[in-house]
């Protein structure tokens, strides 16, 4: 099979490698599309992912769809030409974050596409049978990609807790930015800020949902906010970029006993808060780390609202031309919303 490895720090090789028979209790799946992820770009561009580096050669790539080719023994329910949507995260179910239910912090998760665990960037790839969900023939393999991202958005939204006419500031409006516009519209947001440098992202978050947006060049976006509430702030603030300007900027733009919930990944280890003002305000603080069995919950809204989505899923590129849609990605060019990269 085909195989998109990580070289080095924006460079991709392409190799063929051998695929195993599936093992009793896993599906071997042909990889037909993969969303390129904001932490698939920081491997790509800076060669960690916050304190974790990269291991080359590795492969990249954890928000996948694909199609069944064949089970392997004492599986059931899955037959060859099934297409689904494909689970990254392989847990232990036995430390005592699974136990206790906080499976996303599992103390031995082997989560597809970080160093030492292969990721989708291949044509298939051998996974247990409880990390496929099936997909309904009208929504394509290119918005199944859109499953991981959006559980995560919406793992998010258990720490934002959005109450009813809440106004919410979303800092970034990248793919994890805009999912999480979505979700806040659902969950029933007032007015809801987006704070984007790039003038198509800006567009595509009133597309789906924002009701004002503000280009950071243009001004302070927190001095805005608060200026828009009458000193007050908004009642939660939701980081999906993760530059240290960006968090301080939630910290100041959050009203007094607000929230500020970090759903974007920091580049550097050690990034400094503003704590004053976060102690003052006696802000609730919250980091979210992936998802948590939200993909079931993400793969129905998807299928029941697929015009909410449409608008993100904007580049294609084949497996061949890996190089190329990370180059695009990474410097968000052309307009690009979500890059998918799969089959030819």
């Amino acid at each position: 099979m085909l195989v998109a490895e990580l070289a080095a720090p924006r460079q991709f090789q392409l190799v063929e490698q051998p695929i195993a028979d599936p093992s009793p209790g896993e599906v071997q799946v042909r990889v037909d599309a993969v969303g390129i992820c904001g932490s698939d770009l920081h491997a790509y561009s800076e060669g960690a992912i916050g304190d974790t580096p990269c291991q080359y050669p590795m492969v990249l790539g954890h928000e996948p769809a694909g199609t069944v080719v064949r089970a392997g023994a004492g599986v059931t329910g899955w037959s060859a030409g099934d297409r689904a949507a494909l689970e990254p995260a392989l847990y232990c179910y036995h430390c005592e974050p699974c136990r206790t239910g906080h499976h996303n912090v599992c103390e031995n998760l082997r989560f597809l596409g970080n160093p030492g665990y292969p990721g989708f960037f291949r044509e298939f790839v051998n996974l247990p049978v409880s990390n496929l969900l099936p997909i309904p023939a009208n929504l394509s393999l290119e918005h199944a990609t859109l499953v991981e991202p959006l559980a995560v958005a919406l793992h998010s939204m258990q720490f934002a807790a959005i109450r009813p006419g809440e106004s919410v500031a979303v800092f970034g409006a990248g793919p994890i930015g805009l999912l999480t516009i979505v979700c806040l519209k659902v969950a029933g947001a007032g007015r809801i800020w987006a704070i984007e440098p790039l003038a198509h992202r800006r567009e595509m978050a009133r597309q789906m949902g924002a009701d004002a947006v503000l280009d950071p060049a243009q001004g302070d976006a927190a001095a805005q906010i608060l200026a828009d509430t009458g000193r007050r702030g908004a009642d939660c603030v939701i980081d999906c970029a993760a530059k240290e300007h960006t968090t301080n900027q939630a910290i100041r733009a959050a009203r007094w006993a607000g929230r500020v919930v970090i759903t974007g990944i920091h580049s550097d280890a050690m990034v400094p808060f503003e704590v004053s003002p976060m102690r003052r305000k006696e802000l609730a603080i919250f980091n979210v780390r992936r998802s948590n069995h939200e993909s079931q919950a993400a793969l129905e809204m998807i299928v029941t609202h697929p015009e909410w989505f449409a608008p993100l899923v904007t580049h294609r590129r084949p497996l061949e031309k890996i190089a190329e849609a990370f180059d695009i990605a990474a410097h968000y060019a052309d307009g690009v919303g979500k890059m998918v990269v799969g089959r030819g």
